[in-house]
């Protein structure tokens, strides 16, 4: 039933946040909106001017590709960090640390390529050091966003930040071409160091208002929970499922794209990169017609539509025999890709509440560049073994499968769902002090339920269960009291005080007590909530611990 509800048209939206240029209202995403394209077109150079390096090299099919793989594969290892630390520290200063290496790193290629030290081997590393910066950027960025402009444009600023990066990857490798068939591939890392400044330079302009932060979480116990988070909601592993089943193939065309304008099409640097900008112009026109086709198609039918229009063109793409019959297909494509992407991207940020959007944001990083990364070392294999052609047909035949996942797979619309925390449960009034970081604390809750209604009863606690683990809990059991069968009893273990503190005061979301709330609807009575702690934590100072009630606790103080 949800998928076929997914699938529907949906009424056309109000036109509050519907102009595509609202977000740039606020002066401080316009700003950093505009730094973003620089240090972007830049970075789009760069991978441009690390892929031609070695085109002619003779095991080119091999090489290319993992120019891709290394910029990207750093993502595994560095974007969760990344979210974790853009959740706890100040993500202003985040960014311009990572600007500044980025700096150093493209200045350094620059300086060995134009002295002729520049081996395959020591290109990838240094493709790959670039890619640890890039892992760390896109989670601080991307959550920074949700920070500066208010919820109901945050859709509109997700499609214009792929604006930025669709007008930096037609800039980017455009610019690119021509300096390379100018001046040779140096000045075009000298020209991504030079880019980098720029956000740098408007990071240090910014005038930031104080944002109120609560007591930082540790790396070790925040990290943790940001991937039970995703771990436990099926809502996120379903985006993050159905857009990985959609990239690994898609992806393709940047492994491949060096080698087609090369080998079969026969085209220079300066070809190469009107290709790329053929992308980039139907990334932009998606960029600025996605708000409006939103207002009529559901986000599930626009990712139908989308992977359709890019199966179609690729598998086009593969019989080209003149670059002036590729730009138009490169168009489409640039436009089924943007689509794809701004899609899944938006959904995420609006769904993710406050808390751990950074960290579900790095998630998603890590599957996007991740699946990239890995496909496209696997799709310069097959090229090698099985030919060009074959690779483009064969990825274009696996997008067109990748769309008829929507109707397992359906993405749930989060435009109008309250994520903003809810702090429904009252503070816990136990008669100990327990230090924070004691642990493991055990929440138990005593439910009396009726013979008619346990079925459903039963049923509510594993909606329960899964709101539980995302906001903290580690485990989670059910009992049966065998004393007395109508009585079951709730544990979650939640590893430290202060965890089970950060649930009463920031995690749980109106989504949380609407399933709380479905659960004790079926209870008789008022559940009776306990907080096992450990045996050392000791009394307070006055004595109220010989008070049995004090441990008995109302509803929604758990």
């Amino acid at each position: 039933m949800r998928s076929k509800k997914s699938w529907k048209a949906v009424p056309a939206r109000t036109k509050q946040g519907a102009s595509p240029w609202a977000p740039f209202r606020h002066r401080a995403f316009l700003w950093l909106w505009l730094g973003v394209v620089a240090a972007s077109i830049g970075s789009w150079g760069q991978t441009v001017g690390a892929q031609w390096l070695f085109v002619t090299d003779p095991n080119a099919s091999a090489i290319v590709p993992l120019v891709q793989t290394a910029n990207q594969l750093p993502v595994m290892l560095l974007a969760l960090p990344a979210g974790v630390l853009a959740d706890a520290f100040d993500r202003r200063w985040l960014l311009f640390g990572i600007q500044t290496y980025f700096v150093v790193v493209a200045s350094s290629l620059a300086i060995l390529t134009a002295l002729g030290m520049m081996p395959p081997a020591l290109l990838l590393a240094f493709t790959f050091a670039v890619g640890c910066g890039a892992a760390m950027l896109q989670p601080v960025w991307q959550s920074l966003i949700a920070e500066i402009v208010p919820r109901d444009k945050l859709a509109a600023a997700t499609r214009l930040d792929m604006v930025s990066v669709n007008v930096s990857r037609a800039a980017g490798p455009a610019l690119a071409g021509l300096v390379i068939a100018h001046l040779g591939v140096p000045p075009v890392f000298v020209i991504n160091a030079a880019a980098g400044c720029t956000l740098a330079i408007v990071l240090l302009a910014w005038r930031r208002p104080r944002v109120a932060r609560g007591e930082r979480e540790r790396f070790l116990p925040a990290l943790r929970a940001g991937t039970r988070y995703v771990r436990h909601e099926p809502v996120i592993r379903r985006i993050l499922l159905r857009f990985a089943i959609f990239v690994s193939p898609a992806c393709a065309v940047w492994a491949l794209l060096p080698l087609i304008a090369n080998r079969q099409l026969g085209v220079g640097p300066d070809g190469y990169g009107l290709l790329f900008a053929s992308m980039g112009v139907g990334a932009l026109i998606a960029a600025f017609n996605l708000g409006k086709v939103k207002q009529y198609l559901s986000s599930n039918a626009v990712l139908v539509l989308a992977a359709v229009a890019y199966a179609l063109t690729f598998g086009a793409l593969a019989f080209a025999t003149s670059i002036w019959l590729a730009v138009p297909l490169l168009v489409v494509y640039g436009f089924g890709w943007t689509a794809t992407v701004a899609t899944t991207n938006s959904e995420l940020q609006l769904f993710l509440p406050g808390w751990v959007r950074a960290r579900g944001i790095a998630i998603y990083v890590m599957v996007f560049l991740g699946t990239q990364a890995l496909s496209a070392a696997i799709w310069g294999l097959v090229t090698q073994y099985f030919g060009l052609q074959f690779s483009v047909l064969a990825a274009a035949a696996l997008v067109a499968c990748s769309a008829f996942t929507g109707r397992l797979l359906a993405v749930q619309e989060a435009q109008h769902m309250d994520r903003s925390p809810l702090s429904y449960w009252r503070t816990p009034e136990v008669a100990v002090e327990p230090d924070p970081a004691a642990g493991p604390v055990l929440i138990s809750v005593e439910y009396e339920v009726a013979d008619d209604e346990e079925t459903a009863f039963l049923l509510a606690l594993q909606e329960l269960r899964r709101s539980r683990l995302r906001s903290g809990a580690s485990r989670w059991d059910l009992y049966r009291v065998g004393e007395s069968p109508k009585v079951f009893l709730e544990q979650f273990e939640v590893p430290t005080w202060r965890e089970h503190q950060r649930q009463h005061e920031g995690r749980l979301t109106a989504q949380d007590k609407a399933i709380e709330d479905a659960a004790f609807a079926h209870v008789i009575g008022t559940p009776r909530t306990q907080h096992l702690l450990p045996p050392s934590t000791p009394r307070l100072a006055m004595s109220i611990g010989s008070d049995p009630d004090l441990l008995a606790l109302p509803e929604a103080t758990i």
